[in-house]
């Protein structure tokens, strides 16, 4: 595992290929849109900056990492020679399956296919490539340069290989890797959303407010952050795509995403991305302040 490229340089994107580099691993980053990449590797610089205020690393740390990355527009050129790719695309079933089948023709027959995914199955992915056995879900934690965890899942067709080499890799990275089954929404998500579901279902229902309902859940159970904070930091959009994912996957309606959600993000109000959700984030100190909580 020598060459990496990681599709999509949003959020997530910027931030696995910030760890990949990081760790001395090349890497090709790959977005549509040259705006993202620019936006991508200043995110990466803005953070390593922050990592030497806090003599976490060092001024040659953060040239060799931003040294290792190289910026591609074109799947074609940035994964040609990947021995590992990461897809971090936005969690839409359509867009993954699409680029799946594109790495699949292009790729190297020996590399390793995974995805960043929150909840879309890995079987399902993989079913659309002729390497079912090398396709894998690689889902990091937001933010990634901080966050310990990585969700290692594996498909139908997973191979006991790819499984253990992304586990290896994984402890290269610094990261702790937990093994799971693809099921929806995996661990993680299918415990998380549904507790963030429930908060709205409070505000919906005027049990309490917003500041009220994130003040119990920090104080009373000790959280570093409260549901509503934390549903407008992860997107309230990718919220209910993921809340979608596990009601359509397990029809049980205690999946079912809260109206409230709904008409929220269908008015376009995402959380921080979009300077409004639970809280204003018009003020760029406001949404600085809260990305900082977890930074």
């Amino acid at each position: 595992m020598k060459n990496i490229t990681v599709i999509g340089a949003g959020t997530m994107g910027n931030g696995i290929a910030h760890v990949f580099a990081q760790n001395n691993f090349k890497v090709n980053l790959v977005d549509v849109s040259s705006a993202s990449l620019e936006n991508g590797i200043a995110t990466i610089t803005k953070n390593l900056d922050r990592l030497i205020s806090k003599e976490k690393i060092n001024t040659a740390t953060k040239k060799s990492t931003l040294e290792n990355i190289t910026t591609y527009t074109l799947i074609a050129d940035g994964a040609k020679n990947a021995d590992l790719v990461i897809e971090a695309a936005t969690e839409n079933t359509d867009l993954k399956l699409n680029i799946f089948k594109e790495l699949d023709k292009i790729c190297p027959q020996k590399a390793i296919l995974a995805t960043n995914t929150s909840s879309i199955s890995i079987t399902k992915i993989a079913a659309v490539t002729n390497r079912p056995d090398k396709v894998i879900g690689m889902h990091f934690m937001n933010p990634v340069p901080i966050m310990k965890l990585i969700e290692v899942i594996n498909g139908y067709n997973t191979s006991s290989n790819t499984s253990k080499t992304i586990m290896n890799l994984s402890v290269q990275l610094g990261k702790i890797p937990t093994e799971v089954n693809d099921y929806p929404g995996f661990v993680a998500n299918r415990i998380l959303m549904p507790m963030l579901n429930e908060a709205i279902e409070t505000l919906y229902n005027g049990i309490a407010g917003v500041n009220e309902i994130d003040t119990v859940m920090k104080l009373g159970m000790a959280h570093p952050m409260g549901p509503l904070q934390l549903a407008d930091f992860i997107g309230l959009d990718v919220c209910l795509s993921i809340l979608n994912v596990l009601y359509d996957g397990f029809k049980n309606p205690k999946y079912a995403p809260c109206p409230l959600l709904v008409n929220m993000v269908m008015a376009g109000k995402l959380g921080v991305k979009s300077g409004e959700g639970f809280y204003d984030y018009s003020s760029s100190k406001k949404a600085e302040k809260v990305a900082k909580q977890f930074v």
